[in-house]
C-alpha cells in the first residue's frame, strides 16, 4: 500500500500553496502529502483502489473504501486539468461516503481556486483539496486536536465537524488476475 496523505499529530502545516501540493511536503514516517504529480504518475498505468482510514480521540476507528481511484485519467497535462479526482465503487467501513461528492473536482489551494463555490474553499477550510461547494471531507484541514470545527480534519460521513485524531489515504493497484 502507498500512503499519499497522513495526519496524526498536527506537526505539519497543511495550509500550503499550489506548488507544495503539486510537489509534496512533510515526511513519509509522519504527517505528509506525497504530491499531486507523483500520485498522478503512480495511478497512470494501472487501476488503483483507495482506502481512507481514520481514528478519533477515543480510539474508535473507521474507514471508507473506493474500488477505483485516479487523478486526471487519460490526460497528458494533469496540472492543466487541475489534477481532477475520479473515485467510484464506495464500500463502507463505518466511516460513510464523504468522497464521492468530490469526484470530478479539480484540486484547489489558497493560491489556485478551482472549486465549485463562489468563494475559495481552500481558504475557509485551511488546506488544499478537491473541493466542490465546499466539502464533505477535509483531511488536509486545520489540526484542532478534536475540537469541533468546520475548518478541522473532517470526514462528515463519520462525525460532522469533528476534527479526527488521525486520517490517512492509501492506494494500491487492483489485482486484475483473479
Amino acid at each position: 500500500d502507498m500512503v499519499f496523505q497522513r495526519r496524526m499529530d498536527g506537526t505539519v502545516n497543511f495550509y500550503r500553496g499550489w506548488d507544495q501540493y503539486k510537489n509534496g511536503f512533510g515526511h513519509a514516517a509522519g504527517e505528509y502529502w506525497l504530491g499531486l504529480d507523483t500520485i498522478y504518475l503512480l495511478t497512470l498505468k494501472k487501476t488503483y483502489e483507495l482506502r481512507v482510514d481514520m481514528e478519533d480521540f477515543d480510539g474508535q476507528k473507521a474507514y471508507a473504501f473506493y474500488s477505483s481511484f485516479a487523478i486526471s485519467p487519460e490526460v497528458t497535462n494533469p496540472e492543466l486539468d487541475g489534477y481532477t479526482l475520479q473515485v467510484t465503487g464506495f464500500k463502507d467501513g463505518g466511516a460513510g461516503d464523504s468522497l464521492t461528492y468530490h469526484s470530478g473536482m479539480k484540486f484547489s489551494t489558497f493560491d489556485r481556486d478551482q472549486d465549485a463555490h463562489e468563494t475559495n474553499c481552500a481558504v475557509g477550510a485551511v488546506g488544499g483539496y478537491w473541493f466542490n461547494g465546499c466539502y464533505l471531507s477535509n483531511p488536509n484541514g486545520l489540526y484542532t486536536w478534536g475540537l469541533n470545527s468546520q475548518m478541522g480534519v473532517n470526514w462528515r460521513g463519520w462525525k460532522t465537524f469533528y476534527s479526527v485524531k488521525a486520517i490517512s489515504m492509501k492506494i494500491r493497484p487492483v489485482n486484475r488476475s483473479l
